[in-house]
């Protein structure tokens, strides 16, 4: 499958813009926040996506169930959900469940830090323009995280 096709926009030459995490009703301490951002920067650049202002927001269960509830209609709980605001560029808000991801990463047998990786990159890869309503757009957005997982200096790759 072809990877997806990016949206034509007015974005080339625009100067890098931030990446920044905020925490909502529940605090983790984070891998070395410089070398998150290297990563997540570059994941952007291979996708071909410039970051204008990329916004992680860690929350409780709780909190991001009533968001997916009132934002997108679905009242469950989700690890991870991506409000993209400018098409073809990484310019939006992850919202993560670090419950869920602790959940997540004890069922999947990998660390907390491989499971929170997976999900940031998951909500970047989002908003570089891939999907995940198919089992297809599914398999090659878990194939993308894979790849970029394994160019995580934060990681051990022994997970």
């Amino acid at each position: 499958m072809d990877p997806p096709m990016h949206i034509e926009s007015p974005l080339e030459g625009l100067e890098q813009g931030s990446i920044a995490f905020c925490f909502e009703d529940i605090r983790v301490e984070l891998p070395p926040e410089a070398t998150l951002k290297a990563w997540l920067q570059a994941i952007a650049e291979a996708e071909g996506t410039p970051v204008l202002e990329l916004t992680y927001i860690f929350t409780s269960d709780e909190y991001l169930r009533r968001i997916n509830a009132q934002y997108l209609k679905h009242d469950y709980y989700t690890d991870v959900i991506t409000f993209p605001y400018t098409p073809g560029a990484a310019h939006g808000d992850v919202f993560i469940s670090l419950e869920r991801v602790r959940e997540n990463a004890r069922q999947y047998d990998v660390s907390f830090e491989h499971e929170l990786c997976r999900v940031m990159a998951h909500g970047l890869l989002h908003l570089a323009g891939y999907t995940d309503a198919t089992d297809a757009e599914r398999a090659r957005m878990r194939q993308k995280e894979d790849e970029y997982l394994r160019q995580n200096p934060l990681l051990s790759h022994s997970d």
